[in-house]
């Protein structure tokens, strides 16, 4: 497990990965959640070591998943960032992709060459639909 600061930073990093975000994202992210205040994108950025763009790419896809949300400030075109809760958007997230890849297989039922093909196509989209049935039921304690 990580024991300090920039070991948990690097982990997000690699953890958010899994997910299809970029590594600089997951950082972002993980930055974010160990702060009591909301920061800067300047901020992100030296602390972190990253360049304005990669900051603002990471907040935007951490915006667009429901991790961080920006905070406007009156009279500037600053903005403040913090990360929110986001757990739940992130699995909703990911269970929409798989209910995209199970219609996509079922789709494709018509397209098997024969009944071993059919067979396969049949048991993976079992599969990832008892995943999503036995998911649905999950709720935060």
């Amino acid at each position: 497990m990580v024991t300090d600061e920039e070991g948990f930073v690097n982990t997000m990093g690699d953890m958010l990965a899994i997910w299809h975000l970029p590594r600089t994202t997951g950082r972002v992210y993980g930055y974010l959640l160990l702060r009591g205040e909301p920061c800067t994108s300047d901020r992100l950025r030296a602390e972190l070591r990253m360049s304005a763009g990669a900051v603002s790419t990471a907040v935007r896809d951490l915006v667009s998943w429901g991790l961080a949300r920006t905070i406007p400030q009156p009279g500037s075109r600053r903005l403040l960032i913090e990360a929110a809760g986001g757990f739940d958007q992130l699995l909703a997230a990911g269970h929409e992709r798989t209910r995209a890849f199970v219609r996509v297989l079922e789709s494709a039922r018509p397209l098997a060459d024969d009944d071993r093909a059919a067979r396969r196509l049949a048991d993976v989209t079992a599969l990832f639909t008892a995943y999503l049935e036995a998911v649905a039921g999950f709720r935060r304690p």
